[in-house]
């Protein structure tokens, strides 16, 4: 995904709360895969480490007319994870952190959109959901950007960039491994092109 400068963003976000009523239906949109990445961090012995992990499916109905209304399910490929440092992927997948044997996704299914000031999807607005990692269903709360392409007309909602932000504690999961030398929180940066489905 292309970087956006703020104005770029704010511009993108003017249209969106003021979808006409006939598009109040939710609409399937599917995964750009090419601008799509689920980005992660860590901490591993005093020093910020990142790596990716490739998403297996994802459910997206989005409300045009109200973006409170729309859902998110999103399944993430544990298997096929990757950090920045070879050595440190065997560990990660073990079955002392993420157990990819026994536990091959993670999940991600919204409950609640929470708009930011103004009713918009930015200043602060959220996407509150259940994480599924190891079988534990935990609630995770996550930063939400919405935005158009830059130059679209304001009513071309076919093409979106979605932008989630948010932090969890791996402990919570059961996640536990290597405590003397990784952290507890695990940094998350999911940017997303999506496209209305035909």
């Amino acid at each position: 995904m292309t970087q956006l400068t703020r104005r770029t963003l704010m511009a993108g976000l003017v249209a969106l709360p003021l979808a006409h009523p006939a598009q109040a239906a939710l609409r399937p949109y599917v995964l750009v895969p090419e601008g799509t990445s689920v980005d992660f961090t860590f901490n591993l012995s005093g020093i910020a480490q990142s790596g990716t992990m490739p998403i297996k499916s994802a459910n997206i109905q989005i409300n045009l007319a109200d973006l409170t209304n729309s859902r998110v399910d999103v399944v993430l490929n544990v298997a096929e994870a990757r950090t920045r440092l070879p050595f440190a992927r065997n560990p990660m997948l073990s079955k002392d952190v993420l157990d990819a044997a026994s536990y091959p996704t993670i999940q991600f299914v919204s409950t609640r959109v929470q708009l930011g000031d103004g009713g918009r999807i930015s200043r602060g607005a959220k996407i509150i959901g259940d994480l599924t990692l190891r079988d534990v269903t935990r609630p995770i709360t996550l930063q939400a950007d919405l935005f158009r392409p830059p130059g679209s007309d304001t009513n071309n909602l076919d093409e979106l960039s979605i932008r989630l932000t948010g932090a969890l504690n791996r402990h919570d999961f059961g996640a536990s491994g290597y405590a003397d030398l990784v952290q507890d929180t695990v940094g998350l940066d999911i940017q997303a092109e999506i496209k209305r489905a035909e």
